[in-house]
This record gives C-alpha cells, sequence and structure tokens, in this order.
C-alpha cells in the first residue's frame, strides 16, 4: 500500500497544489518526476509515495490523485477476473465473495459517479482508461 508509481493528471497536479497552497510549477518541481512519459508522484527511498504516510496513510487524501481515489476499480480488476482474484487476497476493502461481473459493474458505476474515468493516454493513468 502507498507504493510508488503514481501518475499525476494536470487535474490531479492543480487540486494537490491548491491543498498545499503552492503554484502548480512549483509542486510539479518539488513533488512529481516524469517516468515513461508521464508525471508520477515522487517515491521515497522506501519506493513508497511521498505522500504516504507510515501509520497514518495518504497525508493529502482530501486531494489525492484520481488513480488513488479509484482503487480498488482499476481496468485489470474490472475487466480480468483473474486479476481481481489475486487483488481479494490483498485488499481488504474488497470482499472475497463479489462476484467479478458484480464488482466490475460496481467500478464502472463508482469511476463514472465519481468522474474518475481517463481518456488521455499522454497525462492519464492508464489503469483508468476503460473501453
Amino acid at each position: 500500500m502507498g507504493r510508488g508509481g503514481i501518475v499525476a493528471s494536470p487535474r490531479d497536479i492543480s487540486n494537490l497544489s491548491a491543498l498545499l497552497l503552492i503554484d502548480e510549477e512549483e509542486f510539479t518541481v518539488r513533488y512529481t518526476e516524469l517516468s515513461g512519459g508521464k508525471t508520477q508522484i515522487r517515491t521515497g527511498d522506501d519506493g513508497n509515495c511521498i505522500f504516504f504516510v507510515r501509520d497514518i496513510g495518504c497525508a493529502v487524501h482530501r486531494a489525492k490523485p484520481a488513480v488513488c481515489r479509484a482503487w480498488p476499480f482499476f481496468r485489470g480488476n474490472i475487466v480480468d477476473p483473474e486479476s481481481l482474484e489475486q487483488a481479494k487476497g490483498f485488499c481488504p476493502g474488497i470482499s472475497p465473495f463479489v462476484s467479478h461481473a458484480d464488482f466490475a459493474m460496481q467500478g464502472r458505476k463508482y469511476l463514472s459517479e465519481h468522474k474518475l474515468l481517463a481518456s488521455d493516454p499522454t497525462c492519464e493513468a492508464n489503469t483508468l482508461i476503460l473501453s
């Protein structure tokens, strides 16, 4: 939990910089890096997102990136029953009894209602792009 690789879309950067009361350029310089052509939140030496605080959780919870708000409703878990079964093994928020069909239906609804679906693979998390 809290591992790095958190893609920060332009909207995420805007929300996070507003929360931290700094401009977007300063936020980008201080807290992000490019990886695979996308802007991602930096990680600490432990590999965790720099905003993940042990025993507390997300220090920017009110403005956390879309990819964090979407979990566990990632494309893999929605389209692949085996991926969902693996996620059930380590995510206490997923009922071990939920069927893949029900999870996928709930996930699509949640992502849509919370405006978390992504569409731009150049700057948004691929895991939030559903076809």
